[in-house]
């Protein structure tokens, strides 16, 4: 048997495309001691990938040309040599990578660690989305950064992604009043649906800095920046008194080359706002992942807590899963449905 996999063709040179990959085949792998082979069903594309495909150093190894793509998703046991895993239990981890089959290791600590998947509780693609990374993203973001208070404005950039839908409703869930930002009128139905007061079509606004200025008239006491460029530096120049700025994704800018992502200086208006400013790789908090769940599920169960998904069906589409999300053609969390089965 042969394990069908997407490895690096090359590191792109601006935007990715779907041939910045090629699919090739390898040997099936096989378990060791305190080890699981897993199949494949459900494939999560998200952002910090793209940092994952670039020779620049970053917060983590990246993947070189000729590796397979790393990533994470939802799988099967098919064979398991850990006294604490069988076959058929199902199974979550960051670095099953973009491939059919991978042997896991769950005792790994932190992010690397394996995690079961309880279907009683939610969809299994859940653990990709609300009840995984991007819930814990959301959660830390807000609660230990942002620190919403009752009546605080939450501006929220790619406000209808895997993160922001999630930072929309924990906001306003804490009292926040909350406006999105988003790329088309469909997208901005679905933030009002999740309770954002108003909206800003990014495509359609020429004066992004008025367009926030009208939406947040006593100006933004949380930023919270999904996509970095001429959206940070609107919102910056719009912050509230003691605002506070939760940087966690810049995918309006990621192409660029560092001395390129350059924008509104912005020491003088920091200054007069007192406003702090605060980078977050979700990574450094994995530990308070389980602490996390468990307040997202409280909020699913009050009804309290949607989400949406846009899934493509089949392996071979993976890459152009992920040009569709960098390129904001998704509506909600992208995910990819491997064709030989669902759960």
């Amino acid at each position: 048997m042969t394990n069908r996999q997407w490895v690096l063709d090359a590191y792109p040179d601006g935007p990715a495309t779907e041939e910045t990959w090629r699919l090739e085949e390898a040997p099936m792998p096989e378990p060791g001691p305190r080890q699981v082979l897993v199949r494949i069903r459900w494939l999560s594309l998200d952002p910090y990938m793209r940092g994952r495909i670039s020779p620049a150093a970053n917060y983590t190894a990246g993947v070189k040309p000729g590796e397979a793509m790393h990533g994470g998703g939802v799988g099967e046991v098919i064979e398991s040599r850990h006294p604490d895993w069988k076959p058929g239990d199902l199974i979550e981890a960051m670095t099953l990578g973009w491939r059919e089959h991978a042997v896991l290791t769950p005792d790994l600590p932190g992010a690397d660690r394996a995690n079961r998947v309880d279907p009683g509780l939610a969809p299994p693609q859940a653990m990709l989305s609300w009840l995984g990374m991007p819930g814990l993203t959301a959660w830390i973001g807000l609660t230990e950064m942002g620190r919403p208070r009752p009546g605080d404005t939450v501006l929220v950039s790619a406000a209808s992604g895997a993160v922001g839908q999630l930072v929309c409703q924990i906001a306003a869930a804490m009292g926040a009043r909350v406006v999105a930002i988003a790329g088309s009128p469909e997208k901005l139905a679905h933030c009002r649906a999740l309770g954002c007061a108003a909206g800003i079509d990014h495509r359609a606004t020429t004066d992004m800095a008025a367009a926030i200025a009208e939406a947040c008239p006593n100006g933004v006491d949380v930023f919270f920046d999904n996509t970095g460029g001429p959206i940070h530096d609107a919102a910056i120049a719009n912050l509230a008194t003691h605002a506070r700025v939760v940087i966690c994704g810049r995918i309006a800018v990621i192409d660029k080359a560092p001395e390129a992502d350059i924008g509104l200086r912005a020491s003088a208006r920091l200054i007069v706002t007192r406003a702090s400013i605060h980078g977050l790789v979700v990574f450094d908090w994995w530990h308070r992942r389980e602490e996390a769940m468990a307040k997202l599920a409280a909020l699913h169960r009050e009804g309290r807590l949607q989400f949406r998904e846009d899934v493509l069906e089949g392996f071979e589409r993976v890459p152009e899963a992920y040009v569709r999300m960098m390129a904001g053609r998704n509506l909600g969390k992208q995910l990819v449905r491997l064709r030989d089965g669902s759960l």
